[in-house]
Formats: C-alpha cells, sequence, structure tokens
C-alpha cells in the first residue's frame, strides 16, 4: 500500500509521509536517561500522540514502557485517589494486552499486574483494616519486581483537569520522585495534554489552594522544539519525492509551509494532504503543478474552508476565554502592540493553545494560517450587522479586472464610504477603529479567492502594512496615522524599503489624518524607482 499524508490519530512510518523528528526523540530520551519527570504541553493535534509512539520504540532497548491515556475516564474513576489508582494501574495491565507488547517487562511484574487487578488479590494490597487502595505500595511493588526501569506516559492529562484526586495522585507521584534513592519507583514520568498541570482548571477551595500550586513541581522543563521548520518539512517532501518523482522545489515548497503554518504539526499535514489530494484535482491544475507556490496558495484558501476538529476547538476556545479572544482582537484590528507576560493570564493560556507566540518580547499570532481564521471569523461576526462591509460587497465587481485587484480604486471608494459612515466621529475613534473599518471593507471584495494577513515585523500602533493574496498577486497596503510630515516620509521609506524585500514595484498607503484641510484623494507618486499610492481619510 503506498504511503499518504494523515492527520487523523498515530502516524506510522511505514504508511504516512512524516517528517523525521529522530533528533527530537533524542533530546527526549536525555531528559529521562537523567530520570526526569516532565510535561509535553502543546496545542490539539500538535503530534503529542505520534511522538509517543515513536518515542516508546525510542527508548524500547533500555526501558520497559508502558504509554497510557485518561481519555474516556469517566467521573468513577477519578471520586478519590484510591480509585484514580485503581483506574492507573488498570490502564497499566490493559497496555500489556495490545497488538504492540510492553517490552521488556518481567514476567513477575506482568503476573503483579495481573493478579492486582483481580478482586481475590486487592486484599494484599489494601493497607490493613483500612479498606483502601494503597497506591504507593503497588508502584514500589511493580518497579521492584522488574528488572529494566519503567518509564510511564500518560496522554490526555486534560482529562483529569477537574478532579481533586488526580492532584492528589501528582502529588504521590511527586513524593516517590523525592524519595527515588531510598524506594523502587518509576524512572521517569511524561504528562502530556493542552493543557499545563498549573493551569488545570481544578475545583479547590481555598484551603487547599497549595495543593494546586505544588504537585508537580519537581517537573523539568520541557524545552524540546515540536513545531517544524522548513529543514524538518523538507524531510517529509523528500519521502514524497522519491515515490512520485514530480521535480518538486523541495526547499521552496517548505519554506513556503513553514511560513503560512508556523510549523504547527497539524497545518503542515493537512496541507500537504490538500495538495496532494484536492489542488491537484482543480482545473488547469495536476500533480506537478499541485507543488508549486501556486498550489500552496489554493491550498491555504481550502484550508480556511476547511471545518475540522482543530477549528472547532479554535473556535470553542474563544468563546471559553473572552480575554484571550479580545488580546487577539486588538492585535489584528487595532494593531495594538501587547508585551508578552507569562503572568498574564489570558496571554499564558493564548500561549498554551499556540495561538500565539513570544516573538521578541511581543505578542504575536502564531501562524499565518490561523490569523487569517482568525479575520474571517472577527469579519464574518460583524458583516451581520457592519455598514462599510456592506458597501465593500456591494462595490466588489467594479474592482477586480483581469483577475487583478484594482487597489487605487478601492482606497478611493473606502475614502467616500468611510467618510460618509463615520465622518462624524471623533479623532479618538478613528484612530482605534480606521485600521479595522478598512479590513472589513476589503474582506467581501476578495472573500473566497483571496487572504489577508498582517506583517508581524511592521505591526505597531503607529504603523501596519497589509498583504493581500489574490490569484497569485501580492498587494501591500500601509495603514498609519497622520503623526506629520516627517513622519510620512518616514513611513514611505519603511514602505519602500518593505517593497524592496519582496521585490514589489508597487506599494499604497492609507493614512487616517485629522488634519481639516487634507486632501480626500489618492494620489499617485514616484518614491526611489517605486510607484506609490497615497490615501488620505
Amino acid at each position: 500500500m503506498p504511503k499518504e499524508f494523515n492527520v487523523n490519530g498515530t502516524c506510522f512510518p511505514s504508511e504516512h509521509y512524516m517528517v523525521d523528528i529522530s533528533d527530537r526523540l533524542s533530546q527526549i530520551k536525555a531528559m529521562v536517561d537523567k530520570g526526569n519527570y516532565f510535561c509535553i504541553n502543546k496545542g490539539r493535534q500538535y503530534g503529542k500522540t505520534t511522538t509517543f509512539s515513536l518515542l516508546k520504540n525510542f527508548l524500547a532497548e533500555d526501558y520497559c514502557v508502558f504509554s497510557i491515556s485518561f481519555e474516556g475516564c469517566d467521573d468513577a474513576s477519578f471520586e478519590n485517589l484510591d480509585s484514580v489508582g485503581r483506574m492507573f494501574f488498570s490502564s497499566l495491565e490493559s497496555a500489556t494486552k495490545r497488538k504492540t507488547p510492553v517490552k521488556n517487562l518481567s514476567g513477575k511484574a506482568k503476573k503483579f499486574l495481573e493478579r492486582l487487578n483481580k478482586p481475590s488479590f486487592l486484599d494484599s494490597i489494601f493497607n490493613s483494616g483500612r479498606k483502601t487502595f494503597d497506591t504507593h505500595k503497588a508502584i514500589i511493588e511493580l518497579c521492584s519486581l522488574n528488572e529494566k526501569p519503567i518509564v510511564v506516559f500518560i496522554d490526555e492529562v486534560d482529562q483529569a483537569g477537574s478532579y481533586e484526586s488526580f492532584l492528589k495522585f501528582l502529588g504521590l507521584l511527586r513524593d516517590m520522585y523525592l524519595e527515588r534513592n531510598n524506594i523502587s519507583t518509576f524512572h521517569s514520568i511524561i504528562l502530556a495534554g493542552v493543557y499545563d498541570v498549573k493551569n488545570l482548571k481544578l475545583k479547590l477551595r481555598p484551603t487547599e489552594e497549595h495543593q494546586y500550586n505544588s504537585p508537580w513541581n519537581i517537573a523539568a522543563d520541557f524545552n524540546v522544539k515540536m513545531e517544524f521548520d522548513a529543514a524538518d518539512i523538507s524531510t517529509m517532501l523528500q519521502d514524497y519525492e522519491n515515490d512520485h518523482r514530480l521535480g518538486i522545489n523541495i526547499g521552496e515548497i517548505s519554506e513556503l509551509l513553514e511560513e503560512y503554518t508556523g510549523g504547527y504539526p497539524y497545518l503542515v499535514s493537512r496541507m500537504c494532504m490538500i495538495i496532494d489530494g484536492s489542488v491537484s484535482k482543480l482545473p488547469d491544475y495536476d500533480l506537478k503543478k499541485a507543488w508549486t507556490k501556486q498550489g500552496v496558495l489554493e491550498a491555504v484558501k481550502l484550508i480556511l474552508k476547511d471545518e475540522n476538529t482543530l477549528f472547532d476547538d479554535m473556535r470553542k476556545k474563544l468563546d471559553d476565554f473572552p480575554g484571550m479572544r479580545k488580546a487577539i482582537f486588538d492585535i489584528l484590528y487595532e494593531g495594538k502592540t501587547i508585551t508578552f507576560n507569562a503572568y498574564d493570564k489570558d496571554l499564558n493560556v493564548a500561549k498554551m493553545f499556540c495561538f500565539i507566540k513570544d516573538e521578541n518580547g511581543k505578542v504575536a499570532v502564531a501562524n499565518r494560517i490561523f490569523e487569517v481564521w482568525f479575520y474571517n471569523l472577527f469579519v464574518s461576526e460583524a458583516s451581520k450587522s457592519d455598514e462599510i462591509f456592506s458597501e465593500g460587497s456591494k462595490d466588489k465587481v467594479l474592482f477586480i479586472k483581469n483577475g487583478e485587484l484594482d487597489m487605487p480604486l478601492i482606497l478611493e471608494r473606502f475614502i467616500v464610504h468611510f467618510n460618509d459612515i463615520y465622518g462624524d466621529k471623533d479623532e479618538k475613534f478613528v484612530e482605534k477603529e480606521g485600521r479595522k473599518y478598512f479590513l472589513f471593507f476589503i474582506k467581501p471584495i476578495i472573500n473566497g479567492t483571496g487572504n489577508y494577513y498582517i506583517e508581524a515585523q511592521t505591526r505597531d500602533e503607529r504603523r501596519t502594512d497589509v498583504i493581500i493574496d489574490y490569484l497569485g498577486h501580492q498587494y501591500v497596503v500601509e495603514l498609519k496615522i497622520w503623526h506629520g510630515a516627517k513622519y510620512n516620509e518616514n513611513g514611505e521609506n519603511q514602505l519602500i524599503e518593505y517593497l524592496d524585500s519582496l521585490h514589489k514595484d508597487t506599494g499604497y498607503m492609507l493614512t487616517f489624518n485629522f488634519n481639516k484641510n487634507k486632501s480626500s484623494e489618492v494620489k499617485k507618486t514616484e518614491i526611489q524607482g517605486k510607484t506609490v499610492y497615497e490615501a488620505f481619510v
């Protein structure tokens, strides 16, 4: 059976095109070798389960590895610490019955697990006279009976996030870790999930808040990079190229995929799946043409129309965390510069979900696809009531000529509509809302055919470069607030530099100017050999 791209469940090298993560596995093994306990916390579909699967085999020579999950566990499993202990050991025993056996598990240890889960054996593991399951004693017994050190992976720990008993279970594991020189216990434990342990939404009384802060304070920092860069992506594309012999420009396509996905594993694989299976079937395309820059841009449009569990989860998280939603909205539509602070709850949660990143101390949306997805969502919500969105929809037919956007006319009509609708607003409103309404206006014009995003390197409260992708063409529009002629000249020079970096000859400037005697026309000028259309609102 030929290989394919996969975004559903665990990936297997023999069946799926995959990024080579052997270097990451080596880094994680080095932590296991040290006996570290740690957490792998990343966004949904970030490759955690696949990493566990590969890591299990990677560690098989030196360790006995149990890989279990808390997914699907019911409330009864977390009724108290005893029930968590029983559920945990039941999961360990279940792991021994899978198709892929637990390697390096001694006969005595396996028999202990089997007996431990039989009612007739439970009395021997109860505390004398108290009929409570002694998880501490059971761990010592299991680890004493096995020759190889035992490593435990626990996936989907989020499922236990609202249970105080789970926190107590982590506390027990922590205490045993601290005693490891005197007792037999697990060599290493790795927790995986979206939420970091310290961010689990636990229902604790104030007197128990110390438990919230301390159950896993022995965890080592996990600094292994999980996202993919262009070099990583190229290993997967090279495998694909070896099978298909299409002459793919692997370097260019890898860089484009990193540029749009930010290396988010699900997005990388999903983009490749769309290029391979959907773009290649579009009119005027074939498999070879699909793996070009134009094909990647087509895949971007298609993935943004996807209904998938990742985007579903993103929408839900925005509803669950309104402070995070507002921060993302302010960055995108107001050009707001937000300094990243790990102790800011909303920013910390957004970073934990991999929605944002810390870019040189400033908050930025994690990748271009997420950015456009957020824009599309916010604009869709605004379109139900916003006048200027409606005007963009009405004028759409005027702005597209021979498959290209007439940007000077778009700027001209925006000025007219903005002045008609918001002309009586004060300066503070225009400065805060102006850029947002330009983006609202242009969205229906390019909807379904193009996308726009903000260039993070130029985003600040005074200046923002909007990049519009439309049918293979890119249009650079600088949006800024008027702060005098000197500042305007600096803005022109910055735009020219940015056009040079993109190898573009034409750019556009939209300035929100509060001077009474300003001209509202669109002026065409030549600056340092570039054509610049300047408009003032």
